[in-house]
């Protein structure tokens, strides 16, 4: 089974708003002439990263909803420039939304085991939930009705 991580997406208002940032690093990868590699840079290494590499996400949460995901496709530990321990996780540049679910504030990330990972919403999908806005369903989540 495999395990995720769970970190806030400080900034983004929206899934909208991810996307659009994640577009803008690859144009500016691309302006650079060099190739484009979606990743997040953390301060804390994963030490279950064996469990989540390959076949775990980071979920994000978006204005106090679990919104969406994109999966790890690898973590890469670095020193930085200032002789400071980081972690680059390797992301796939495609998101994924899924299920809303509410979630409090916190530092840093968290593991989430896949039993516990809301479902996803497939953008193709014919249900209601996949044709919703997101901003009717962040609405309904926060009314309890989703």
């Amino acid at each position: 089974m495999s395990l995720h991580l769970l970190k806030l997406c400080v900034g983004c208002e929206s899934i909208a708003d991810l996307e659009e940032w994640i577009a803008a690093r690859r144009a500016e990868s691309a302006r650079q002439g060099r190739p484009h590699e979606q990743a997040h840079i953390t301060r804390m290494v994963p030490k279950r990263g064996d469990e989540i590499v390959g076949t775990g996400s980071l979920y994000w949460v978006i204005r106090g909803l679990i919104a969406c995901r994109q999966p790890v496709l690898a973590i890469r530990p670095f020193t930085d420039t200032e002789g400071v321990g980081r972690c680059r996780l390797v992301l796939d540049p495609e998101v994924t939304p899924v299920e809303p679910r509410p979630c409090r504030p916190f530092q840093g990330w968290r593991y989430l085991a896949a039993a516990d990972a809301p479902r996803d919403i497939s953008r193709h999908a014919a249900g209601d939930l996949a044709a919703m806005p997101e901003t009717m369903r962040r609405e309904l989540a926060a009314l309890g009705l989703l």
